[in-house]
This record gives structure tokens, C-alpha cells and sequence, in this order.
């Protein structure tokens, strides 16, 4: 492998096209023109010495060295990010940015009406939120913040518990005035399921409440579009008691028997503790995210 200098623009755009395939998908991503990112990719690999990049008609695939790589280009985004965010504001300055990561249903859901009337009140407040059902690597500074539904165990990280929610089945009212709402576990058959597709872990939180994959009649891994389709009417769907309280018209369906608990926790690096802009955004959610997830 080359000596020269790490050419941070370069691994940029090889991230870029490891992550979208091509080219041209990747160039759009960054505003770049294709010529422009096709040179980092040439030139990257005359530095490294070597293929990164397996061409075919499909697109392009990372080679093994590449995949070698990804991982550790990934890292140096993610401290290039850190970086930039960091230098945004002084440490004790309530302005600049914040990265929040969150899991899907409460980053979409929940979170940007408790951080609305933050940035409000703070106009040199940025937050960038990170939808991910993946807990986002904090130490490695992927994220500033975490809002996690499982306990941090790494240490170096600095975690609150905040909050319990509640998950249980629900469906609208015209479904269940027109289908009928099921008394027993056993009765579910025949209604119209919702739930997950191929995602292995949302289809084991199944296992104990009598519903199977083949049970489901609309699958979908995208638990925005499960929400949706319970509030549609569609039929009857695992949702947070939280959100399902600011529809009236949902209805919890055998909530006796089929309910899951969660923990929620708030958790960010230790080094991030003294930082002010961090600490505003970590106090509004500590103070209204409880309050929020039970709707």
C-alpha cells in the first residue's frame, strides 16, 4: 500500500459508492459530477495499490480489500463528522450541532415534537437525528446521543433509564366495528394481521403470543408503514401504547394477554457530558420523552 497522504475527499466518495452501487448514484449523493468521483476512485486506488471495486453490468462491488476497508473508512467519517460538530460551538455554548440517534418509530413518531420548541428557543441549535433500529456506535461518535430501548453496556458511555413503554396490539374502530374484536389469543385467526417480513428479530418478538409470520397478511419490515396501515383501518398491529393514544380511534385488542415491555434510556459518550449543547438536547428529552412515550 501506498505511503501518500490520506486524501479525505477520496475515501468520501469510496464510502459514497460502497454504500449506493455506482457511480453516478453516489455522485448525486454528494453533488459531485461523475467524472469527478470516478477520479477519487482511480486515484484512491493507485494510492492503496490495489482493486477496490469489483465492475460489472449490475453495478459495482466492493473487492475483498475494499470490504477490508469499509469499516475503517466508515470510522473516519464518522470522526471526521465528530469533528465538524464539535468546532461548530464552544463547549460551553448552547449553539451548534447535536447528532441524535434514534430508533425509527420514536425518531419519526415522538421526537420532533419535543425537539420543535427547542429549536425555538435556541435558533443556533442544529440537530441532525440518525433513524436507525441499530444502536449507533457512541464511542466511535457515529451519534452525540442515543435514545436506545435497550441498556448501554460499553463503557466510556454515560446512560440514564428515562422511561418504561408499553407495546400491544391495536386497531381502529371501523376494523374492529366491522370485523369484530377478538376475546382470545386463538380468535386472532382469521382477522388481518400486521407485522414484520423478513426482520428476524421484530418476527422472534413474536414468539409467545400465538401470532406466526404466516398469521401476518401485511408484511412490511418498515414499521412507519405497519403504523400506518393499523391507523388505516387495515387491520390489527403491534404499536407503543404512546402513539396509539393520540389516535382515538385505535383500540387496544387483547391487552390482558399480548403485551411487551420496553426499557428506554438516554446515553451518550462521557465526553460529551460537559458539552452544553449536548446537555440541552439530553435535558429536554429526559424531561418530556417520558411523558411523550405514554402519550
Amino acid at each position: 500500500m501506498s505511503t501518500a497522504a490520506i486524501q479525505w475527499d477520496h475515501w468520501r466518495s469510496f464510502i459514497a459508492v460502497a454504500e449506493q452501487g455506482s457511480l453516478s448514484a453516489a455522485a448525486r449523493m454528494l453533488r459531485l459530477t461523475q467524472p469527478t468521483l470516478s477520479r477519487h476512485i482511480d486515484l484512491l486506488e493507485q494510492d492503496v495499490g490495489a482493486t477496490l471495486f469489483l465492475r460489472s453490468p449490475q453495478g459495482l462491488a466492493l473487492s475483498d480489500l475494499g470490504q477490508q476497508l469499509l469499516p475503517e473508512a466508515r470510522a473516519m467519517a464518522a470522526s471526521a463528522a465528530a469533528l465538524e460538530r464539535t468546532a461548530s460551538a464552544p463547549a460551553d455554548a448552547t449553539r451548534g450541532v447535536v447528532r441524535l440517534s434514534a430508533s425509527k418509530v420514536v425518531g419519526a413518531e415522538i421526537l420532533p415534537g419535543l425537539l420543535a420548541p427547542l429549536l425555538a428557543r435556541h435558533p443556533g441549535l442544529a440537530v441532525e437525528l440518525v433513524l436507525s433500529n441499530r444502536n449507533n456506535n457512541l464511542l466511535r461518535r457515529e451519534a452525540d446521543l442515543a435514545v436506545r430501548m435497550v441498556r448501554p453496556s460499553q463503557a466510556g458511555l454515560v446512560a440514564r433509564k428515562i422511561a418504561d413503554l408499553r407495546i400491544g396490539l391495536y386497531a381502529h374502530e371501523n376494523y374492529l366495528a366491522a370485523q369484530g374484536c377478538p376475546a382470545t389469543q386463538e380468535a386472532l385467526v382469521g382477522h388481518v394481521l400486521i407485522g414484520p417480513d423478513r426482520d428476524a428479530a421484530a418476527l422472534a418478538a413474536l414468539t409467545g403470543t400465538g401470532v406466526t409470520r404466516r398469521m401476518l397478511r401485511f408484511r412490511c419490515d418498515d414499521e412507519s408503514a405497519q403504523l400506518n396501515a393499523i391507523r388505516a383501518g387495515m387491520g390489527i398491529g403491534a404499536m407503543q401504547a404512546g402513539i396509539a393514544r393520540q389516535n382515538p380511534k385505535l383500540r387496544p385488542v387483547l391487552a390482558d394477554s399480548i403485551s411487551f415491555r420496553l426499557e428506554c434510556w438516554l446515553a451518550m459518550h462521557e465526553d460529551l457530558r460537559h458539552s452544553a449543547r449536548v446537555r440541552l438536547v439530553a435535558d429536554q428529552l429526559a424531561e418530556n420523552l417520558p411523558a411523550a412515550l405514554a402519550g
